[in-house]
């Protein structure tokens, strides 16, 4: 079902839970579209477009907030396994064609004051940030029911991106100064790029993406937060939440559980995707914060290579009343895994309709968007 993005928001304010929400966040992983093949998968089931998923049209602000310039991408060597090449902010890096579809840097550009001096000008602002041309298309797609995202850069995303994760981590200890000056140039640059497109248009999600922790949780601690990402996060949010944003979602992997509550004080009330491999499970999270977080994903990718019974398990564990209180898009917490017979990928999307009371899957009805926005 195509949502409008009015009823988007109802449901992810907990304002209306007339109907449960069932997505698909990210897509198939690499080599999983061949798999089914091998089992006769149609190209509708290849595309996705044959399990009806709920989506939202989505639109972008028109105000670029990140990276903005660089060096043209040259690619360096590539084989039929690799892709090397060397991007906007000059590092040299690896993709892994069989694997992945984001390419792993290979060095990094900052290790210090000085060298962050080079690129800093890519990240502050100047006005062709602001694409007019953009901001009004945004507006007139939102007059016909398409939601408004504005991203702003993650306050650990952008410093690992340039530095590592390592020194970045140890920055925070052993260069501060450096730290401040990157995710202070982000705020100002992100406060000035959205204070002019909410000039002109209600933004009705703020984004961010923030890949801060792993299986045995945060990569950082709630000072860090507290001292370095809080005061961006909340200056921005109390800016577009004052010009009537609605959502603040932040994407992370891993468990942030011993950050949550920091995060929900910066003004966060979404996220996604929830991974249980990590230790996230939405059920104890909803009985938590109730109707401070809405979650999008939740549902553990894993089980859709086990058995049927562990499919039907995973799903009325996180589609029992409880949750069927709004404030959630139900889907996967990450791609489907490599190893899905197309027989279980079905079988799940069918028992989710069913427990979720939503009807069932017809040729009539053919839709899908990526839902990681």
């Amino acid at each position: 079902m195509k949502y409008t993005r009015q009823e988007y928001i109802d449901l992810m304010t907990f304002k209306d839970n007339a109907r449960s929400m069932f997505v698909e966040l990210f897509g198939l992983m690499v080599g999983v579209e061949n798999e089914w093949i091998a089992q006769a998968a149609t190209p509708e089931e290849l595309s996705l477009v044959a399990f009806d998923w709920d989506f939202v049209p989505v639109v972008q602000c028109g105000g670029s907030t990140g990276l903005f310039g660089g060096d043209d991408v040259v690619t360096l060597e590539e084989t039929s396994q690799y892709l090397l090449q060397r991007d906007a902010l000059g590092r040299r890096t690896k993709l892994f064609k069989d694997v992945a579809t984001i390419a792993l840097p290979l060095d990094f550009p900052v290790r210090d004051m000085d060298s962050w001096r080079k690129v800093k000008h890519l990240f502050t602002f100047h006005p062709g940030r602001i694409d007019t041309e953009a901001v009004a298309r945004a507006k007139e797609e939102q007059a016909r029911g398409a939601m408004v995202v504005a991203y702003i850069p993650g306050a650990f995303d952008i410093p690992r991106e340039l530095m590592g994760e390592v020194l970045t981590c140890l920055g925070f200890y052993e260069q501060p100064e450096l730290l401040h000056d990157i995710i202070n140039t982000l705020k100002d640059t992100s406060l000035r790029v959205l204070e002019r497109v909410t000039d002109e248009l209600v933004i009705d999600q703020l984004s961010v993406h923030e890949d801060l922790a792993g299986k045995s949780g945060p990569l950082i601690g709630p000072r860090q937060v507290e001292e370095f990402i809080r005061p961006y996060f909340q200056e921005v949010w109390d800016l577009v939440s004052s010009r009537g944003t609605k959502i603040f979602d932040m994407d992370s992997d891993g468990n942030v559980t011993p950050l949550l509550d920091l995060f929900l004080a910066c003004g966060l009330n979404s996220m996604h995707p929830m991974e249980p491999a990590a230790g996230m499970d939405m059920v104890k999270l909803r009985k938590t914060y109730g109707t401070k977080l809405a979650i999008r994903g939740g549902i553990d990718k894993h089980v859709l290579r086990e058995s049927k019974e562990a499919i039907r398990k995973e799903l009325e564990y996180k589609m029992q009343p409880l949750m069927l209180q709004g404030g959630i898009a139900f889907g996967l917490d990450h791609r489907v895994p490599n190893g899905t017979p197309i027989e279980n990928y079905r079988y799940y999307v069918d028992l989710g309709r069913e427990l979720l009371g939503l009807p069932p899957r017809s040729d009539g009805r053919r839709g899908w968007q990526r839902m990681a926005f």
